[in-house]
């Protein structure tokens, strides 16, 4: 055979083995995974979900209030702050949280502990808004969520959360459950995206909205070693341009840009043969085929204009204040309603809840950005029959110290505080109007064992029918704490 022929006979050997190896390749790894006990839907082996579990919700909306809010002039309003305000935890009748063994076990400071002052502040710190009972349930909202306590009977709290980053990577931590001096782990957005199955081929099945806007909580939608595949997908609310260079050019018509696709993933798929084990090519293969049909979709999705004035109005876009994070839940809703497995909202700006200073000037501000849309998500996915096939989680990396911050002779504010804090969930599966877990009468520890933010993250993926002790990789052993432990006491 001379060198020409060999040169024309290579392109279709190599295609028949791109074609048909891979998928060999695919069906073998099915096997072995599903022998293993970890058989999971993917693009590449096109196996059956990892469902173990009879699945309660099909899709997830995760919001994220970044900066961490004050869980006591929120949803776990404390009282006893205003009696003592001003006394230190050693006057009160209560135990001096500081000597409880319950301070060292979860808290993990990066500096050293010696020169950390951080969560130890020990005067007491009054409550800075009002609170009362709520709905029939009868739960203590604090009066910055006027909207919200009206769907309190809709919704889950659990007060007992802790975790153990003392700084801003907790916002990290809350979505991989690793502090950043660890190995860290794909986010829970990636493994629920690893765990199944899409729902429409057209649009990502891991979406975020509204962040993340730096490069340091890029670990918050991360997919690290389940492959860049899984990985969350940012989509701007813009439906003339919602993904990163994802618009045909003005001159190029649809027959010449699927043209131009096809050739550049047939290259790939030549070189892939070549390169079988380089997930970053299988992943770039799969995102241009993704890409090509999410031109047509996305902006579709979050086409806003397509809402009626009292649905927009129902969420605030029709109001400057509450505008940014109303268009962004309505964009959500619209997502899962499309098929979006996992959709990551982030509705306020980066670190915006941080209160160190004028803490009741910036959660009077704050909460009313977001109290009537998140309200008006939970009610619109309830009358749309949505929220029983929907989990929505309420959530921020930490709380805030029950004592008066000193740092720089700081008199209005609260500093970080991971050792106890609330979240709320609602939706498929869950309880509705309930009250699960507390912390103590100052709001400092989390009672009990409490629950990592991993027992979170095995809570939702466990909604979605997933094992999350069932999803593992060969080679890649995780941590018991990793798995964490649903919290079935939530549970419908």
């Amino acid at each position: 055979m001379t060198h020409e022929e060999c040169k024309n006979s290579l392109l279709p050997r190599r295609a028949f083995l791109s074609d048909l190896g891979m998928g060999f390749t695919g069906m073998a790894l099915g096997a072995m995974l599903a022998e293993d006990g970890r058989l999971r839907a993917s693009e590449d082996t096109h196996a059956v979900p990892a469902q173990t579990i009879a699945p309660r919700a099909k899709s997830v909306i995760w919001i994220f209030l970044s900066g961490g809010y004050s869980h006591v002039e929120t949803f776990d309003p404390k009282p006893a702050l205003n009696k003592y305000a001003g006394k230190t935890f050693d006057k009160t009748p209560f135990e001096n949280p500081l000597h409880s063994p319950l301070h060292k076990k979860r808290f993990r400071s990066v500096a050293a502990e010696e020169i950390n002052v951080r969560d130890v502040y020990p005067t007491i710190y009054p409550m800075q808004v009002g609170w009362r009972q709520h709905g029939e349930s009868g739960i203590e909202i604090t009066d910055w969520w006027p909207h919200l306590a009206q769907r309190v009977d809709d919704l889950c709290f659990v007060r007992n959360m802790w975790t153990t980053d003392n700084d801003h990577a907790a916002e990290n931590q809350i979505h991989t459950g690793r502090h950043r001096l660890d190995e860290q782990q794909p986010s829970i957005g990636a493994w629920a995206h690893y765990g199944l199955g899409t729902l429409n081929e057209n649009l990502p099945k891991f979406a975020v909205l509204g962040g993340p806007t730096r490069s340091d909580t890029r670990l918050s939608i991360d997919s690290l070693y389940l492959g860049p595949q899984h990985a969350g997908v940012p989509i701007a609310i813009d439906p003339k341009n919602p993904l990163p260079f994802g618009q045909r050019h003005a001159n190029q018509s649809q027959e010449e840009q699927r043209h131009e696709y096809e050739l550049i993933n047939r290259l790939n798929e030549l070189t892939a043969v070549e390169y079988p084990e380089d997930q970053e090519l299988r992943a770039r293969i799969r995102a241009y085929e993704l890409a090509y049909r999410m031109q047509a979709s996305v902006p579709e999705a979050i086409d806003l204009a397509r809402e009626t004035a009292a649905t927009t109005k129902l969420y605030g876009i029709d109001n400057e204040a509450t505008k940014l994070a109303g268009q962004r839940l309505l964009s959500a809703r619209r997502l899962v309603e499309r098929g979006v497995r996992f959709v990551q909202v982030f509705p306020s700006p980066y670190g915006v809840w941080d209160s160190h200073q004028k803490l009741k000037e910036n959660h009077t501000r704050l909460c009313g950005t977001v109290d009537l849309p998140v309200a008006g998500l939970i009610q619109d996915l309830k009358q749309r029959g949505l929220l029983d096939e929907t989990a929505v989680v309420f959530c921020t990396e930490f709380g805030r110290t029950p004592g008066l911050e000193l740092r720089g002779g700081g008199v209005s504010g609260r500093d970080h505080h991971p050792n106890g804090f609330t979240i709320w969930m609602a939706g498929a599966g869950i309880k509705q109007g309930y009250v699960h877990g507390a912390t103590d009468e100052l709001g400092y520890h989390a009672l009990g064992e409490g629950h990592y933010v991993t027992d979170l993250h095995a809570t939702v993926l466990h909604l979605l029918g997933l094992d999350n002790r069932r999803l593992e990789i060969p080679g890649r052993k995780r941590l018991d704490i990793d798995h964490g432990r649903v919290i079935h006491d939530i549970l419908a």
